[in-house]
């Protein structure tokens, strides 16, 4: 764990193998406790713990830093230091809650809004389109990125309407 790591528990660098709950764990991954990232990611977490109700286990995280580009995993109406929900049934709300979690990630990464290059959004029903690309819109003014909306049959949780992910790159002028 580096100097940084310790000063903010939702930053990990270095090793790219279980860490945090999954160190003390034996299992297939455990190979790459050895191999080194030049990685930098951002609250890591694992699926066990978010999807109790899933036999799950994969160690996933909410962002990847690689070199100057800024991955984003997926984000929902779901506040990320609490967990809870938010504005279900309403979409316009969880789609402002999901750029409020890309704004804070983007942050936490050195990064900002203005440095996002591309969206994905996935929305359960067409209807959901107009509010939530205002949504964004208010989020994106004057950022011009590339983006890609895809209507899916559903999401990881009923309650979940739209999930945007986000790729940015680092402008030396964040």
């Amino acid at each position: 764990m580096t100097q940084t790591d310790r000063a903010d528990p939702h930053r990990l660098t270095g090793t790219a193998g279980p860490q945090g709950p999954a160190a003390g764990r034996t299992n297939h991954h455990d190979h790459r406790r050895n191999s080194v990232s030049t990685h930098t990611r951002i609250r890591p977490f694992n699926t066990r713990d978010t999807y109790p109700e899933q036999n799950l286990d994969n160690d996933l995280c909410q962002a990847v830093i690689a070199g100057d580009t800024i991955y984003l995993r997926g984000q929902i109406g779901q506040n990320l230091d609490t967990s809870e929900n938010v504005g279900v049934g309403d979409v316009s709300a969880q789609a402002e809650q999901a750029m409020t979690n890309i704004d804070l990630l983007l942050r936490e990464a050195g990064s900002s809004v203005q440095d996002i290059v591309k969206v994905t959004v996935y929305l359960v029903d067409p209807r959901y389109r107009e509010p939530v690309y205002r949504v964004m819109g208010r989020w994106l003014t004057g950022v011009y990125p590339v983006s890609t909306g895809l209507v899916v049959s559903a999401l990881a949780r009923p309650e979940w309407l739209v999930e945007i992910d986000a790729t940015a790159v680092r402008s030396t002028t964040s």
